[in-house]
C-alpha cells in the first residue's frame, strides 16, 4: 500500500512539472514571436498592408496570429480584417490614414499570386466616370474566389474565365469593365467622348490586342480609337 501511495505521488510530481514546465515555455515563447515581428515591422513602410503569412518565418501561425493581436491591442498595428493587418501611417490632424479597397485588393492579390481586374462602379471610379465611391466592389480574379470584410466596406473576388484577365493595357481594361457596366443600349454620346479621350492614353498595341478579348460592340469603340 505504502509503495502504490509513494508511486502515486511520484506521479503526480512529475505531471505537475511537465505541466508547469510546458505552460513557461509557451509563456516565454510568447514575447519572442511578438519582439521579432515588432522589429521586423521597422524594416515595412507605414501604411503597409500585411498579413500572418508575412511572419511565418518567426513562430507558427496559432503564436504569430497571437503576437499580431497583441501588437494590434498596443496599437502598433491596426486590423483591417481577419488575418488582415494595417502598419499605420499616422497623421497629426486625420489620425490613421486607412488604405484604399484598391490598395488591399492589391496586396491580397500579391499574397495570393493571382490576376484581378475590378469591375462596376470601381472601373467607373477609376476612369473617372462616376463620382460614386462604392461600398461593395467586386474584382475578376483567378485566385481564390470570396468576400471580404473591411470595416463598412466589402471586397468580393470573383472567378472569372483566363480571357477576362488577359487584356494588356490598364486603361483599356477598364474601359472594357466600365462599358459592360452602362451596358451596350445605355452607354450615351458623351460617355463615348470620354472614353476616347481616355483610350488615347492607351499604348496602340495594348487597344489592339484588348480589343480582340471585347465583345463585339465594345471591340468596335476600342479599334475607333485608333483610326
Amino acid at each position: 500500500m505504502a509503495l502504490q501511495k509513494n508511486n502515486s505521488i511520484r506521479h503526480f510530481n512529475l505531471s505537475q512539472i511537465f505541466t508547469k514546465f510546458g505552460t513557461k515555455q509557451i509563456v516565454m515563447e510568447r514575447p519572442i514571436v511578438e519582439n521579432k515581428i515588432a522589429e521586423v515591422l521597422k524594416s515595412h513602410p507605414k501604411g503597409s498592408v500585411l498579413f500572418v503569412d508575412n511572419f511565418l518565418d518567426y513562430g507558427n501561425p496559432e503564436s504569430v496570429k497571437k503576437a499580431l493581436l497583441r501588437l494590434k491591442e498596443k496599437k502598433i498595428l491596426v486590423r483591417l480584417a481577419h488575418g488582415i493587418y494595417l502598419y499605420p501611417k499616422i497623421d497629426k490632424e486625420l489620425g490613421v490614414l486607412f488604405p484604399s479597397t484598391e490598395d488591399i485588393a492589391k496586396a491580397i492579390a500579391r499574397r495570393d499570386r493571382a490576376r484581378i481586374v475590378p469591375t462596376g462602379v470601381q472601373a467607373l471610379n477609376k476612369l473617372g466616370l462616376s463620382t460614386q465611391v462604392p461600398m461593395k466592389v467586386v474584382y475578376l480574379t483567378d485566385g481564390a474566389a470570396r468576400s471580404i470584410k473591411v470595416g463598412k466596406r466589402t471586397i468580393t473576388f470573383k472567378n472569372t474565365s483566363p480571357k477576362n484577365l488577359m487584356a494588356q493595357g490598364e486603361i483599356s481594361s477598364l474601359v472594357i469593365q466600365a462599358l459592360k457596366t452602362i451596358g451596350q443600349l445605355k452607354v450615351d454620346d458623351e460617355t463615348l467622348l470620354k472614353i476616347q479621350t481616355l483610350l488615347q492614353k492607351e499604348k496602340i498595341e495594348n487597344r489592339l490586342n484588348d480589343a480582340k478579348l471585347a465583345p463585339a460592340w465594345i471591340n468596335k469603340i476600342l479599334i475607333k480609337s485608333i483610326r
